[in-house]
């Protein structure tokens, strides 16, 4: 069984911290916790998908409350990092709208330049014990536009097995090697849409990284960026994380929670973010919404805390290689 040790009241003395190569765990064999599966979609079809009609159709993958207006994201500088997840039901009919979800994420830093971090309910279908079908990461999204940095098709499912096994959304993260991006230029004739595709190279080197940090303390000043609700704008909210209450319904012991009206829906809590930079270190994601007054509204979201299990996960997934769409 998983250790759930409650340790998230104090600063752990052996705080992690990387954001440069982890070259020395390459070719290792992956540990017995980490769900390694590739994506069952062929990445082309993934991408070509998702026309600007879906993506504007796609729902957030989240629960059924609503938050309040976000602060005004125009006053910070947004990290180009930050994205939406798009994706399908399994075992549903791709072609039905309301099989059509949405999440948000982050690029963060790996051996291979391939990595995305999300939340693992936005990768994983606990209904049907599989992970979603057309898979892809837009950085920088914005809603009309033709994506400035491409599309990202995934390639390889990285959870935890305690989310995957058991629904604890103690492990509720994921990390996603996806193909290298495609430039895909929307034209529409008629009812149908025509795209004109571009290979633009690895995610890394067109949008960056964030750092990845564990076993810091429950009490960080962390900002956090998303597409609360499905939005079709990037939000932020700031402020100071605690550790939050068991929440049952999740199985979820070792939270920690920052006062903050988004939905959960995998989007990044960043330490050190420097708006000069636009980086920080990942150190959670959006996994939990909570109305903590009963008011009918979401008001703080949380996050799994990152120890030593979670960076297990990443460092196997941020030495694993992609490539080019084949």
């Amino acid at each position: 069984m998983h250790s759930r040790a409650r340790r998230l009241a104090i600063t752990l003395t052996a705080a992690g911290l990387t954001a440069g190569s982890l070259s020395s765990a390459a070719g290792a064999t992956a540990p017995s916790n980490v769900v390694a599966r590739n994506a069952t979609t062929p990445a082309e079809q993934a991408i070509l998908f998702w026309t600007p009609d879906r993506l504007r159709q796609a729902t957030g993958h989240d629960g059924g409350l609503t938050g309040s207006t976000p602060p005004d994201s125009k006053r910070l500088n947004l990290p180009s990092t930050v994205g939406r997840v798009f994706f399908t039901l399994p075992r549903t009919d791709p072609r039905d709208p309301r099989n059509w979800r949405s999440c948000s994420a982050t690029s963060v830093r790996s051996k291979y330049r391939n990595l995305v971090a999300t939340a693992a309910h936005c990768v994983y279908d606990t209904r049907h014990n599989t992970f979603y079908d057309n898979w892809v990461f837009i950085p920088s999204y914005q809603d009309g536009k033709n994506p400035p940095y491409g599309v990202y098709a995934a390639r390889t499912f990285n959870a935890h097995d305690g989310f995957v096994v058991t629904e604890d959304y103690d492990f509720d993260y994921a990390f996603v090697n996806v193909h290298n991006g495609v430039k895909v230029s929307w034209q529409k004739t008629g009812r149908s849409w025509r795209p004109q595709v571009q290979n633009v190279g690895r995610l890394g080197d067109n949008v960056g990284g964030q750092g990845f940090t564990w076993n810091r303390s429950a009490r960080l000043n962390v900002f956090s960026f998303g597409y609360p609700a499905g939005g079709r704008a990037m939000k932020h909210c700031s402020g100071r994380t605690r550790p939050m209450p068991e929440a049952k319904k999740y199985n979820a012991q070792e939270h920690v929670g920052l006062a903050c009206a988004f939905t959960a829906g995998g989007g990044p809590f960043l330490h050190g973010y420097k708006g000069a930079s636009h980086t920080g270190y990942l150190v959670g994601v959006g996994s939990v919404a909570w109305d903590t007054d009963g008011d009918g509204r979401y008001d703080r979201i949380s996050s799994p805390y990152f120890n030593g299990e979670t960076y297990t996960i990443y460092k196997a997934a941020a030495n694993r290689p992609t490539g080019n769409i084949p």
